[in-house]
C-alpha cells in the first residue's frame, strides 16, 4: 500500500518488519499515530501487516519487498529514505545470525551476515541523515545485542557484527546530535522473535526467565530515545549482564556461557 494521506503526520521506516522486533516497532509505532514504511524480504506477510495496520489505526502504511543483503534490495530503501515524504525515524532491525561456527560456516553464509548485520545498517543510515540533518531533527534506531558487549558464543561472527553496530550508532550519534539528530544504538538480550527457529539454533537449553518480550524490547527502546540515551538496554537483568561483559575477568565469564552456536569439537572419525 502507497500513497500520502496524512501528510503532516511523523513516518518511519521499519526494516525486517514482518516478524519479531521489526514487527513490534511496527505495530507500537502505528498505536503511536506513526505512518510507516516497511522493508522486509516476504511481500505477502508485508502485505498483510500493511492492511492489518491500516485498517486498525487508519494510518498510512508503505511496503517494500527487499532483501538488504543485496546490492538492489539496499539501494531501494536507500532511495526511498532519500526521496518522498520525509521519514522522520529509521529502524535498521533486520540481520541474521548463524547456527554454525566460523570455521565451519561457509564464506558465502558469512559474507550474506556481514552485508545485512553491518553494511545495511551503515548504508542505511547514511542515507538517512543527510536528510534529517538538513531539517535538522530526526532519528535512528539500530537494532544491536547484548551479544555485542563480550564474547558470549566464541566462534560465531554475530556478537562481532553487534559490537560494530552498537559503537558505531555511538559514534555517528556524537557527531549528529548538535545537528538536532540523534542515533541510537538498542541492545537487547534473549528476545522471542522466532529468529533462533529460522537460523535452526537450538536454544532450549536456556532458562524461561532469560527471555524477553519484543514488545516489551520496543517500549523500553522508544522511551530511551525519547530521553536521549544512545545506547538503550532493555530489562534490569540485561543491564546486569552487560555490566558484566564490560568488567568481569573473561575468565570468569567463560564459565557462564550457555549459547553454544558457535562452539567447535573435534570431528571424529
Amino acid at each position: 500500500m502507497t500513497g500520502d494521506t496524512h501528510p503532516s503526520r511523523r513516518r518511519a521506516l521499519v526494516t525486517g518488519a514482518s516478524l519479531g522486533i521489526g514487527e513490534a516497532f511496527a505495530r507500537q509505532l502505528a498505536a503511536d499515530g506513526w505512518d510507516l514504511v516497511l522493508v522486509a524480504r516476504d511481500a505477502a506477510r508485508l502485505d498483510a501487516l500493511a492492511a492489518e495496520l491500516t485498517g486498525r489505526h487508519g494510518g498510512d502504511v508503505e511496503t517494500i519487498a527487499a532483501d538488504l543483503s543485496t546490492e538492489d534490495g539496499c539501494a531501494a530503501v536507500e532511495q526511498r529514505l532519500t526521496a518522498g515524504t520525509p521519514i522522520e525515524l529509521l529502524v535498521n532491525n533486520a540481520g541474521i545470525s548463524l547456527s554454525t561456527s566460523f570455521v565451519r560456516s561457509s564464506v558465502a553464509d558469512e559474507a550474506r551476515l556481514v552485508r545485512l548485520n553491518v553494511l545495511a545498517v551503515l548504508r542505511l543510515t547514511h542515507a538517512a541523515l543527510g536528510p534529517m540533518i538538513e531539517r535538522g531533527h530526526g532519528a535512528v534506531i539500530n537494532v544491536s545485542s547484548v551479544a555485542g558487549f563480550g564474547v558470549p558464543m566464541p566462534g560465531s561472527t554475530y556478537s562481532a557484527s553487534k559490537a560494530w553496530v552498537t559503537n558505531f550508532s555511538e559514534s555517528i550519534g556524537q557527531s549528529v546530535a548538535p545537528l538536532g539528530v540523534r542515533v541510537m544504538a538498542l541492545c537487547p538480550g534473549y528476545t522471542r522473535t522466532g529468529v533462533h527457529e529460522r537460523a535452526g539454533i537450538d536454544m532450549s537449553r536456556l532458562p524461561a526467565w532469560a527471555w524477553l518480550r519484543a514488545d516489551d524490547v520496543v517500549a523500553e527502546g522508544l522511551r530511551d530515545l525519547r530521553k536521549g540515551k544512545s545506547v538503550s538496554v532493555p530489562d534490569w537483568k540485561y543491564k546486569v549482564a552487560v555490566a558484566g561483559l564490560r568488567h568481569a575477568p573473561k575468565r570468569l565469564l567463560r564459565g557462564f556461557r550457555r549459547d553454544t552456536r558457535g562452539a567447535v569439537g573435534r570431528q571424529r572419525g
